[in-house]
């Protein structure tokens, strides 16, 4: 595990802000694309893109299918987990598909999830149903075995899935806890779960102790520091660099029951936004939408460096040596000790910070990871985006052309359009931390707050509404927080000039952007 270099870490999306009345004016015009949904370019590094290809066995072309399909289940998910009240039964990929599954209880509601791209599965219990059976486990955690290593809600399964080496031991618990045991399954597992922070010697992220140091790794960057795993160090701990020298101090930690810490930097270090790719490059990171279970993810480290695999459960209660975790997400990417407190992310979504796993990278293994968002919102953080107030990058679509904002105007109700890429301040766009994109001091911007179709996309007066809040996807997809429909060159009419406007995401080349 090589760990994190400090001018290589992680970014997200911002928080969503409270909404507030729609700016500028409103223009409706043209019509979606209806050619192949081809992506124009890669969304994801070189790098990146071969460690999916070696550990998930897929082609170059699979990798960008595989983008696609994950941003979808994503979107799928987010909108789904709400419409479909508690008839919901959870959201997953299935091996070797590219359409999602959703699961419900009400066959009423099949139309809907087929309309919305998924496929229907009928299911007995619905995901509070199941969330309720695993709270009964959870609450007799205190007696659980140590051979009981974890236990999650499956939505494939539509189970309570409990891990462990000893199946006495797991139907010990279930019996202790009074969970419905035709609800529950035990699955044997070979091994337990342990957290990887014990590695000495190597660099990067360490903690000088009584003969030596522990080895960790630096997960995201937020304003003043980074955050990591928890069980890396304890409040007001001081932390070292790669060099040895001072770096900064633990301001917050949690561990057990959380895995979760934020190490405050002195000004010697200037953590940025991106995560090492371990290939002598660095990957942006561009939001922290979440990912769907089944969907790909990749995991940065100091010691094993970039390894990818999909992920397996979430909400999984995890039940340490040092006391049970909560609420974590497991996947099938190997780790080794010093990679905790690493970074996870699905495409150039973060997704949380590595905590633990079973076996190794050499003969196999899997890795537990503490969601971000969490973090975030326990100690009042803001993750760094990749192009926050540095300047701006261009972002490039059809055509290779840019985002722009025409004769470089930067007038509140300005519609966007697409251009000739020529590295003006009209083509700078900063990522902000609040989860806005802006250029010139103004903000990318729905037409008041319209959801329709064909709603202009224009530069307005940032607000806090959230029609001003947009992440760039692993697939390559420019979403709207607000409408969940991407920014889309209207017509799949290149020429330079054509207005930009909301539409259905479709993966269609018009819809498809990158930052230059």
């Amino acid at each position: 595990m090589t760990a994190l270099t400090l001018a290589m870490l992680l970014t997200a999306a911002g928080m969503g802000m409270a909404e507030a009345a729609p700016s500028g004016p409103l223009a409706l015009e043209g019509n979606a694309s209806t050619t192949s949904a081809i992506p124009t370019s890669d969304p994801i590094p070189a790098a990146q893109s071969k460690a999916m290809q070696r550990d998930l066995g897929l082609s170059a072309d699979g990798v960008q299918s595989q983008l696609a399909a994950d941003a979808d289940a994503g979107r799928v998910e987010s909108k789904l987990s709400v419409s479909l009240g508690k008839a919901y039964a959870g959201t997953w990929l299935s091996k070797g598909s590219m359409t999602p599954s959703v699961g419900t209880t009400d066959p009423a509601q099949s139309a809907l999830i087929s309309a919305s791209g998924a496929n229907p599965v009928l299911v007995s219990r619905s995901l509070d149903e199941l969330d309720q059976v695993k709270a009964t486990l959870d609450a007799k955690t205190a007696e659980a075995a140590s051979s009981v290593r974890s236990w999650y809600v499956d939505p494939t399964s539509n189970t309570v899935v409990v891990e462990s080496q000893d199946a006495a031991a797991a139907d010990a618990l279930i019996q202790k806890s009074g969970a419905d045991v035709s609800a529950v399954r035990t699955l044997s597992v070979n091994a337990g779960y342990e957290p990887k922070d014990v590695t000495r010697g190597g660099d990067e992220f360490r903690r000088n102790v009584s003969g030596g140091y522990i080895l960790c790794s630096i997960g995201f960057a937020v304003d003043g520091g980074f955050v990591t795993a928890g069980h890396c160090g304890a409040n007001g701990q001081n932390v070292q660099g790669f060099n040895g020298g001072e770096m900064g101090t633990y301001r917050g930690s949690s561990f057990p029951g959380n895995d979760y810490a934020w190490v405050q930097t002195n000004g010697n270090w200037d953590v940025q936004a991106n995560v090492n790719n371990y290939n002598g490059g660095a990957v942006a990171v561009n939001g922290s939408d979440e990912a769907a279970v089944g969907a790909s993810i990749c995991r940065s480290g100091r010691t094993t460096g970039w390894r990818c695999g999909n992920i397996r459960a979430k909400n999984v209660t995890v039940n340490y040596s040092e006391g049970a975790v909560y609420g974590m997400t497991t996947t099938s990417a190997c780790v080794e000790g010093g990679d905790s407190g690493g970074s996870f992310i699905s495409g150039n979504q973060a997704q949380g910070v590595t905590s633990g796993g079973s076996g190794n990278c050499s003969s196999g293994g899997d890795s537990i990871f503490q969601p971000l968002q969490p973090i975030l919102q326990k100690y009042g953080l803001r993750l760094k985006l990749q192009g926050g107030g540095g300047g701006g990058r261009s972002i490039i679509g059809l055509a290779n052309k840019c985002i722009d904002v025409p004769n470089s105007d930067f007038a509140d109700g300005k519609r966007l359009q697409l251009w000739d890429c020529n590295g003006s301040g009209a083509q700078k766009w900063d990522f902000a931390g609040d989860g806005t994109v802006r250029a010139g001091g103004k903000c990318m911007d729905v037409a008041w707050a319209n959801t329709a179709n064909g709603t202009a996309i224009q530069l307005a007066n940032c607000s806090g509404n959230k029609a001003q809040q947009f992440t760039l996807s692993g697939a390559g997809d420019l979403v709207s927080i607000l409408a969940n429909k991407c920014v889309d060159v209207t017509g799949n009419n290149s020429a330079s000039g054509t207005p930009l406007q909301l539409w259905e995401c479709s993966g269609n080349p018009n819809q498809k952007w990158r930052l230059g």
